[in-house]
């Protein structure tokens, strides 16, 4: 336990200490072309990925920037398991993602709720993500997460998805793009960075978050 303890508060003090390392660096090169400089800036993200994924690094938070966005499905987030502590298995949960998967995808600016994503009609990854959230709190799932970030480096957009720590391993679920849970230590550094996550009443910034939105 001890031996993990300091693995995470090496990681994350690796992640703090990006940003100002990135900062010096582009000062001391800024006499040189912007391709060397956006090259050098590329690097050191690499580096930073490392304590982002696939254990994301997460620091507890009053509030995040997408608070008033999520006024809607705030009771979703809140809700009680209504079944009882379940053995959920990752079948079940795969069968919840192919459901959610199979609706049509169509972007909307507010969070819809479960009720309004699953009328079948069409919804986006926010929707998606909290519909997939709720069916896994009211069966008594833990350590779920509903995570706000970019799905790969180059995103242009921020996207929504789950994080479910069970059995001692991580899940990604994204009922977006795919049919069933992805196992975050199979992924790559450059896919499904967070930002910002929620559980329950809980809110979360993500250890390299500046970083990432701000590139």
């Amino acid at each position: 336990m001890a031996k993990k303890n300091w693995a995470v508060a090496q990681g994350l003090a690796q992640a703090l200490l990006i940003e100002p390392i990135i900062i010096m660096v582009l000062v001391s090169i800024r006499p040189y072309p912007v391709k060397k400089i956006f090259l050098v800036l590329i690097g050191l993200i690499g580096l930073s990925s490392i304590s982002c994924f696939a254990e994301s690094l997460y620091l507890t938070v009053s509030s995040t920037p997408y608070d008033r966005q999520m006024t809607r499905i705030r009771p979703v987030l809140s809700c009680r398991n209504a079944v009882g502590r379940q053995d959920l298995s990752l079948a079940l949960v795969n069968r919840w993602i192919e459901d959610i998967r199979a609706i049509p995808y169509g972007f909307t600016p507010e969070w819809k709720t479960p009720v309004e994503v699953e009328s079948g009609v069409a919804a986006d990854c926010k929707g998606k993500a909290v519909a997939l959230y709720q069916r896994m709190e009211l069966y008594g799932a833990e350590h779920v997460r509903l995570v706000i970030g970019k799905r790969t480096f180059i995103s242009g957009k921020t996207h929504a998805w789950l994080e479910w720590n069970t059995d001692g391993r991580v899940y990604v679920l994204d009922p977006t793009f795919n049919w069933a849970a992805c196992r975050a230590d199979q992924i790559g550094h450059g896919a499904y960075i967070p930002f910002y996550a929620y559980a329950g009443n809980r809110k979360y910034r993500a250890a390299a978050a500046p970083l990432y939105a701000r590139n």
